[in-house]
């Protein structure tokens, strides 16, 4: 690994307050984060902001609504409580609970070769991949990362061409540019590869959506629409969707360090590697770990991330979430970073 990652000490809440039942608890907002709020939806910087939603202490102390979510097949809904916000890349995060239960159960083993049936033949190059190194993006293979329409985008392909039949077999087809574990290279297909290893432990299709309502949505108490591909497989690189408040009991599920009402859901030994960086992304600057981002700030503070600004933001040091959703044009993320620090440092005091 790089020798310039921070040294992170992964952390956890453990909290008194009850887990949130058909209503979240409600609290006072600081002073100061109404200002916040009112910059991420009226900055046209932001481009639109949908949703905020920020919580301390197991409780709710901000949330807002506004605008559209345009829909294909029917007129665009205006954005509330109760609106299905899509996930993109935060399903990522998702998908490391998933394999965690199964990795805490003994039937996954991330130091163990990836069970990829494409990379069988020991000698494909391929074949040494583990699953640790498609976790931590580190893989090797080829991967065009980028939102173009010009038909030089693997991700378009995959999640909105004929890919989009087979996900994981588009992507585990790609050839190894370097050698696994050497470099980091951000892959929405890496992640379809590691869903369909969880599919090949709990079934697809259906049995696919029972394991996730059972083992995850059901104990968080928290309603999710995942999206499968042509083989039953959950397109975890980019479609969950669920409201904004079900979203936050997601991040409270790692705020508490895996732990809900009393009940392991997650090891905590599994959170912690959501929290300790195993690489860079250049351009950026942020810090990866293993399927959630790392800021390396003073809060301890990770995040969940998706395409246009959508995050769910873990802060164990002021044990707090930051929620937001929305549609920010790319050359504004850093703007967008800047005011998510800026919010931590309000909670903070």
């Amino acid at each position: 690994m790089p020798s310039d990652l921070p040294d992170v000490t992964p952390a956890v809440v453990s909290s008194l307050a009850p887990w949130p039942r058909e209503a979240w608890p409600r609290a006072q907002a600081p002073a100061g984060l109404g200002a916040l709020l009112d910059e991420a939806f009226e900055d046209p910087r932001y481009g639109e902001t949908n949703a905020v939603v920020v919580v301390r202490g197991g409780a709710v102390v901000a949330e807002r609504y506004g605008g559209l979510r345009p829909h294909f097949d029917r007129p665009a809904e205006e954005v509330g409580p109760t609106t299905e916000l899509l996930s993109w890349s935060m399903a990522k995060s998702v998908l490391h609970a998933l394999v965690g239960i199964l990795v805490d159960e003994g039937r996954l083993d991330p130091a163990a070769r990836a069970p990829v049936p494409e990379w069988a033949d020991p000698a494909d190059p391929r074949h040494a991949i583990t699953l640790a190194d498609l976790l931590a993006m580190r893989s090797g293979l080829a991967f065009s990362e980028v939102y173009e329409l010009d038909g030089a985008s693997d991700v378009v392909e995959m999640l909105f061409g004929e890919a989009k039949a087979d996900t994981a077999g588009f992507a585990a087809a790609k050839a190894l540019v370097e050698a696994p574990g050497a470099a980091f290279r951000y892959s929405s297909g890496t992640t379809n590869i590691v869903s369909r290893i969880v599919a090949d432990q709990v079934g697809r299709g259906e049995a696919y959506q029972r394991f996730i309502d059972e083992r995850l949505l059901s104990p968080l108490r928290m309603a999710a629409r995942a999206e499968f591909d042509g083989r039953g497989v959950f397109v975890a690189s980019s479609f969950l969707h669920a409201t904004a408040l079900d979203f936050a009991r997601f991040g409270l599920l790692y705020l508490r360090g895996g732990v809900v009402d009393g009940r392991r859901v997650l090891s905590e030994e599994w959170v912690a590697t959501a929290q300790r960086p195993t690489g860079r992304d250049e351009e950026s600057g942020e810090y990866y770990a293993w399927h959630w981002w790392v800021t390396g700030d003073a809060h301890g503070s990770y995040f969940a991330s998706g395409y246009e600004g959508q995050m769910i933001v873990v802060a164990p040091a002021l044990d707090a979430l930051v929620l937001r959703f929305g549609h920010t044009p790319e050359e504004a993320y850093p703007a967008l970073a800047a005011w998510r620090a800026r919010v931590l440092d309000v909670l903070a005091g």
